[in-house]
């Protein structure tokens, strides 16, 4: 029997080793703030604490993709932390330029590991209560990944088909409304990380970002740009 397919969001160790550099530099910025920051630490993505706006009831995010563009429908009360986080960080530019790492045919395409590891190193701490499930993950609808309770943090999947049998542990908080052949149309030849695969381990990806995925994994589509707009109506 195969092995159930599984979302991870948690902290790795891997990734705490490697970004051990991170807390040096905040400590020594800290220390003497008259000098100059490193300008690895001036990414306002850094800033997790100013991504705390409340979502539009209903609200669509549009991504253009390099395999073309998709929009999202999302509904705040399907599960409300969820739609907040999402929100808020298709709105201040977090997902431009991060990749469709896990595609995986008949089953789910995520996205959500930045190419920035210092933004990585953040953002994996900061984790999200759970929404209780209040929708099933049908064909096209969109949930936050997760490692164990209340572990959600930027990982996102759409379902590629209906996977209800997930709806014990992900709470859907939007669906995709248009452009669903261009979802079933990111690349997805790597197919699963270790251990079930040879694609992208998340660990390595999250401690070494960009340079990871440049040399491992070059033909990954990305987002090109994520907009938030007011549906039509």
């Amino acid at each position: 029997m195969k092995p159930r397919p599984r979302f991870g969001g948690g902290v790795f160790p891997v990734v705490r080793a490697s970004l051990l550099l991170f807390v040096a530099l905040l400590a020594s910025c800290a220390g003497e703030s008259d000098e100059p920051q490193d300008p690895r630490l001036q990414n306002p993505l850094l800033r997790a604490g100013q991504f705390n706006e409340e979502a539009p009831t209903l609200f669509h995010a549009r991504l253009e993709t390099t395999a073309g563009v998709f929009v999202i429908e999302v509904h705040r009360d399907w599960a409300p932390l969820g739609a907040d986080r999402f929100y808020n960080l298709v709105k201040r530019g977090w997902y431009d330029g991060v990749r469709f790492y896990r595609v995986l045919e008949d089953f789910t395409a995520g996205w959500g590991i930045h190419d920035d590891p210092y933004v990585n190193f953040v953002w994996q701490k900061e984790l999200l209560l759970d929404d209780a499930v209040t929708q099933s993950n049908t064909l096209g609808r969109i949930s936050f990944a997760r490692s164990g309770p209340n572990s959600r943090t930027t990982q996102v999947f759409v379902n590629l088909k209906d996977n209800s049998s997930l709806d014990d542990r992900f709470s859907p908080f939007g669906e995709v409304v248009e452009g669903m052949d261009v979802v079933d149309g990111l690349y997805a030849d790597y197919g699963d990380g270790p251990p079930r695969g040879e694609g992208v381990y998340q660990a390595m990806a999250l401690a070494r970002g960009v340079e990871y995925f440049d040399a491992e994994f070059p033909e990954l589509d990305r987002i090109e740009r994520a907009t938030i707009s007011e549906p039509s109506p």
